[in-house]
C-alpha cells in the first residue's frame, strides 16, 4: 500500500503536465501510465508523426512554466490564418500583426510536444507507473484507492483521471458523460507540398466537411502541411480507399490547388468525431482533466489547447489550497475548478457545433448568410482582434504565470 497526495491516471500531454506541475510545489504525485514514460530520441529529421497540435501562446507558456519548451525542437509558427468558404466568395483572414504576439500559434506534432514532457518528468520528483492500468477503483476513507495490474495498490485523497476520450477511471467512479455524434470521420496525414506555406495555417469548408492544412517547417527545399480532412462516413470510405497518387489529386482540388501540386503523401490515418462532455468534472476524490473531461471536433484544433487550461487552472486551486492550510482535495475546492472551467469549455463546445452545422447546410440562403458574414467579418479589425485574443487562450481567468 502506497499513500500518496495525488494520483494522476494517464501520462499523455495533458496528465504529464499536471504531474509536473504539482510535483514543483513539492506535493507527491503519482503517475499511473499504460504505455512507457522514458523519453525518446527524436531528431529532426525523423519521419513526420501524423497527430499535431496548434498551440496557442498560453499552451506555450505553460510547458514555459513546466521546462518543456527548451524540447521541441519541431516547432512550426503561424503568423497569418485564412479560412474560407469552398462553396462560395467568404473568406476571413487574421494576421499576428494585429496582435501583440509575434504569432498566432505553433503547429507541432504531439510525440514532440509529450516527449518534451516526458524529458522534463525524468528530472521530476514525480512517482511512476508505467505500462500499466487500473483494474480497481473503490471510495476509501478521504479519498480513493486502486488496483494496479502489477498488483500495487496505490491511495490519495484525489485522484485524477487524465486518461483520454475513453477514460477508465471516470467510468470506475460513476461520472456520467454526454455524448454526441458528429457524423465525421477525420483524415489525418502528412504532404509534401509544391510551395511554400508561407507560415500560413488554412482551412476551407467543404460541404462535406472542413479541411486543414497546417505548416509544417520545410526540410531544405521541401514543404510539408499536416492535414486534418473532417468527412462524411461515406465520403471517407472513398476518399480513404484511393490510391496514394489518386488521393494526391483529390486533395489538390478540394484545396484549390492553393499548395500547388502534392508530391507525396504520408501513411493514412481515420478516426470517429464524437463530441464528449463530462455532466461534473468532479465526484467522490476523482476529478477529470482533458479529453477525459471533454472531447471537441477537431476543426480549430482546440483540443490540447482546452486541457492545457485545465491543467493550469486545476493546478492553482489545488496548489493554492495547500499552501492556505486547506484541504486541497475537498469539494469546494474542486467546485472552484469545475466554476472556472465547464463554462469556458462549454462555450467552445457549442461554437465548433455551430461552425459544423452552419458549413454543413446546403442551402442558397443559407450560404449567402454564411459568406456574407465571413467577408463581413474580414472588414471589421476590432472583431478580428477579439478573436485572435480568445483563440490565445490568454483570458482574464488564467492563472497568473500564464499572463
Amino acid at each position: 500500500m502506497q499513500k500518496i497526495d495525488v494520483i494522476i491516471v494517464g501520462g499523455g500531454m495533458v496528465g504529464t503536465s499536471l504531474a509536473l506541475a504539482l510535483a514543483r510545489s513539492g506535493m507527491h504525485t503519482a503517475l499511473v501510465e499504460q504505455q512507457t514514460l522514458q523519453p525518446g530520441l527524436l531528431l529532426m529529421d525523423d519521419p513526420w508523426q501524423p497527430r499535431v497540435s496548434a498551440l496557442t501562446e498560453a499552451s506555450i507558456k505553460l510547458l514555459d512554466y513546466l521546462g518543456a519548451r527548451e524540447g521541441i525542437q519541431r516547432a512550426c509558427p503561424y503568423t497569418h490564418m485564412t479560412v474560407w468558404d469552398g462553396e462560395g466568395t467568404g473568406a476571413v483572414e487574421f494576421d499576428a500583426k494585429t496582435w501583440p504576439q509575434k504569432n498566432l500559434g505553433y503547429i507541432v506534432e504531439n510525440d514532440v510536444i509529450r516527449n518534451a514532457l516526458l524529458q522534463q518528468l525524468a528530472r521530476s520528483t514525480v512517482e511512476c507507473f508505467e505500462q500499466q492500468t487500473v483494474l480497481e477503483y473503490q471510495l476509501c476513507g478521504q479519498g480513493g484507492e486502486i488496483v494496479l495490474k502489477n498488483g500495487d495498490v496505490l491511495r490519495a485523497p484525489l485522484l485524477v483521471a487524465a486518461d483520454g476520450a475513453q477514460s477508465c477511471l471516470r467510468q470506475l467512479s460513476g461520472i456520467p458523460v454526454n455524448q454526441k455524434d458528429y457524423k465525421h470521420h477525420a483524415l489525418v496525414t502528412t504532404v509534401e507540398t509544391e510551395l511554400f506555406h508561407q507560415h500560413c495555417a488554412r482551412q476551407v469548408f467543404l460541404d462535406t466537411g472542413p479541411l486543414a492544412f497546417l505548416p509544417l517547417q520545410s526540410q531544405g527545399e521541401q514543404h510539408y502541411c499536416s492535414i486534418v480532412w473532417s468527412l462524411l462516413p461515406a465520403e471517407a470510405d472513398r476518399i480513404d480507399a484511393l490510391s496514394d497518387d489518386a488521393f494526391c489529386r483529390e486533395l489538390e482540388r478540394a484545396f484549390e490547388h492553393r499548395a500547388g501540386n502534392i508530391l507525396q503523401v504520408d501513411q493514412r490515418f481515420r478516426y470517429p468525431l464524437r463530441q464528449r462532455h463530462a455532466r461534473q468534472y468532479h465526484r467522490q476524490g476523482v476529478v477529470l482533466v482533458g479529453d477525459a473531461a471533454h472531447t471537441i471536433h477537431p476543426l480549430a484544433g482546440q483540443g490540447v489547447n482546452l486541457g492545457f487550461l485545465d491543467v493550469a487552472v486545476l493546478g492553482e486551486e489545488l496548489i493554492k489550497a495547500a499552501n492556505r492550510g486547506d484541504d486541497y482535495f475537498a469539494a469546494h475546492v474542486l467546485d472552484r475548478y469545475q466554476r472556472r472551467r465547464i463554462g469556458h469549455n462549454s462555450l467552445i463546445m457549442k461554437a465548433m457545433a455551430g461552425f459544423q452545422n452552419l458549413f454543413g447546410v446546403d442551402d442558397p440562403a443559407i450560404r449567402w448568410l454564411r459568406n456574407t458574414g465571413l467577408s463581413l467579418t474580414n472588414r471589421l479589425p476590432l472583431i478580428k482582434e477579439m478573436i485572435v485574443g480568445q483563440a490565445s487562450g490568454l483570458s482574464k481567468d488564467i492563472p497568473g504565470f500564464m499572463q
